[in-house]
């Protein structure tokens, strides 16, 4: 969820960072030769395969003070960006962390020094965290095909996520059912597990994850959970007797152009990959494209931006699918989304300020679901309201959820706290996924207990 990433089409033009002390970059180039050139890198890019980020750094900033976060909001608003926010300017208490390209580095500290700002860096250089990640896939794959197995504690392609799915269900087909519920941008199958021992319309818990696509523990705690679901039932009597009364519904890639792009060519995409005539450019921020507080503070109308809102609520395929099934279905008690990083367990408002009707009911339950999640392997999540414990976003998910009378609507930030960010290694998926079940077991085990 933590907003941001430098889009490769962003538009030219602007304020520049010749504005700011020491920041000095000279006139540049004119709009039409800049232009120009973009589009050439990104027809160069595409040619050579995926987009490189060597170095590429990671800075950190702890700004004490409301000027100082507006001083780092200043950055955001250059024309062409210079940073992609991983951790965006939220408040004095929040680290705020930023992906700056080798080719901006000078220029950004120098503006981060003039105005002391203190930052320390927290990944040297993203295309070496890059490599390995590759490197690691590449090996599992290769063992994965030679035992015929699939890897949990491996990242998976699309397509290798697609096949695991069928392969799921065949081998589950008494409790697990798979539903396309919609098709993406670019026509992709979005599809939903489906957890049931029968009956119809029963009460049921949503849980989707990978909305943002770069976020890939998130699709890989997606698959681990649905594998837990099946392999518990029946000798969990927590698990069991949830699923003896509700189902579950899971959906792994919510983005799933966006998630076929970070593994195509650019790893850190974060939104969908939506092209509208004469936006020059690409991508809706799916989590600020829903009803509730549509177009607020914590979205944007620029196209070219990460948290960009869409033209109007629920404009994007990916987005309206989820509300029609969720409108349809009738029945969904809780809402579980899933984002990384920042190690939260939040819930609504984000768009408002105000605290919502069963806020201590909500608080109570957060504070149980992390304190189960802790006990796991002793990692600290915090928690609390979206506006009041990350920042002020309008448009997300979870709001309208609440709004559609959800009562039990929660999003979480997993691993880590930025020392890798959106580049958690592999082998933190077993235990990401693990901790989070206990968290999700202690809501779903709530909604049961307190039905409306």
């Amino acid at each position: 969820m933590p907003v941001g990433d430098e889009n490769p089409r962003s538009s030219p033009g602007g304020r520049r960072m010749q504005d700011a002390p020491g920041g000095g970059v000279g006139p540049g180039l004119s709009p039409v030769d800049r232009r120009t050139l973009l589009v050439c890198s990104f027809i160069l890019a595409a040619a050579l395969g995926q987009m490189n980020f060597t170095g590429h750094q990671v800075l950190r900033v702890l700004a004490k003070n409301e000027k100082q976060l507006s001083l780092l909001r200043d950055l955001e608003s250059l024309k062409p960006q210079k940073v992609d926010f991983w951790r965006g300017p939220a408040r004095p208490s929040l680290p705020v962390d930023m992906r700056v390209p080798f080719s901006e580095l000078k220029d950004v500290k120098a503006y981060l020094e003039s105005h002391g700002l203190a930052y320390s860096v927290m990944i040297k250089d993203i295309q070496v965290l890059l490599d390995q990640e590759r490197e690691a896939m590449a090996k599992s794959r290769r063992l994965e095909r030679s035992t015929s197995s699939f890897s949990y504690s491996s990242y998976h392609t699309l397509e290798e996520i697609y096949s695991w799915m069928d392969n799921f269900v065949t081998e589950h087909s008494d409790i697990v059912s798979k539903i396309q519920i919609g098709h993406s941008f670019e026509n992709r199958s979005i599809l939903v597990l489906k957890f049931s021992t029968g009956g119809s319309q029963r009460p049921a818990i949503w849980m989707d994850t990978g909305i943002h696509s770069r976020e890939w523990i998130t699709h890989a705690t997606g698959i681990w959970t649905a594998k837990k679901i099946v392999n518990e039932y029946g000798k969990d009597p927590i698990l069991t007797n949830i699923l003896k009364s509700m189902d579950i519904f899971v959906e792994i890639v919510s983005n799933p152009d966006g998630f076929a792009f970070t593994h195509s060519m650019n790893r850190l995409w974060r939104k969908n990959k939506c092209n509208r005539p004469g936006v020059f450019c690409i991508g809706v921020d799916l989590n600020r494209n829903w009803r509730s507080g549509f177009g607020g503070n914590g979205s944007n109308d620029n196209p070219c931006s990460e948290t960009y809102r869409g033209p109007y609520p629920h404009s994007e395929p990916e987005v309206a699918a989820i509300v029609d099934f969720i409108t349809a279905h009738g029945n969904i008690k809780a809402l579980i989304s899933i984002h990384s990083y920042s190690q939260m367990l939040m819930y609504p408002y984000g768009h408002l300020l105000e605290p919502v009707s069963n806020e201590e009911e909500l608080y109570n339950l957060a504070k149980d679901a992390v304190q189960a999640l802790y006990e796991v392997h002793g990692i600290k999540y915090i928690y609390g309201s979206i506006s009041t414990t990350l920042y002020v976003a309008s448009g997300i998910t979870v709001d309208w959820a609440y709004d559609s009378g959800i009562k039990y609507s929660f999003s979480f930030e997993l691993r880590d706290t930025g020392r890798y960010g959106f580049l958690l290694p592999a082998t933190e998926i077993i235990p990401t996924a693990q901790e989070m079940w206990m968290a999700i077991q202690t809501i779903m085990t709530h909604t049961l207990n307190h039905p409306y």
